[in-house]
């Protein structure tokens, strides 16, 4: 089932620890959401950076991270941070990072607007593509977080 969140931070949402992100095949994590993704997973980036640098990253790709209390995916959506994301690689990515779910017992994952943020893509489209791959997999809970929005805290005065 697919959970659309008009805003929020998908780090923040009670009780999921599985997430996933669209990322270029260069091996930049350097604007958007990545950029939160390579602080909060070095050792992942590492290993990412190093993927891409051999060619073993590639569009419609997943590089999966386990990193102790969950799980991380790695779509491969576009070329390099110069390029936009492509759709064909959107579907074949998420296809593969449900599959890989379902082999690893992973039932909720958290995600942005995969590619169509700064991947440039139509969101209408990228929507039915989750939509459509979701539907497959019922036992996997997307939470997908449309518009980036910190929780806001309370002030003491």
């Amino acid at each position: 089932m697919v959970t659309y969140l008009k805003e929020g931070n998908i780090f923040n949402i009670p009780g999921v620890n599985n997430y996933a992100h669209g990322c270029n095949c260069a091996g930049a994590m350097g604007k958007g959401i990545a950029v939160q993704f390579k602080e909060k997973f070095p050792e992942m980036y590492q290993q990412y950076k190093k993927l891409c640098k051999s060619g073993a990253f590639t569009l419609g790709d997943v590089f999966m991270y386990h990193y102790g209390a969950g799980t991380v995916f790695n779509l491969g959506t576009q070329k390099s941070w110069t390029t936009k994301a492509e759709l064909s690689a959107v579907d074949a990515a998420v296809s593969k990072m449900l599959q890989m779910a379902r082999e690893n017992q992973v039932n909720q994952i958290a995600l942005p607007k995969v590619g169509a943020g700064l991947g440039g893509l139509d969101w209408e489209s990228v929507k039915r593509i989750i939509d459509v791959g979701a539907a497959a997999y019922p036992e996997i809970d997307l939470f997908v977080v449309e518009n980036f929005k910190e929780a806001l805290t309370s002030k003491k005065h």
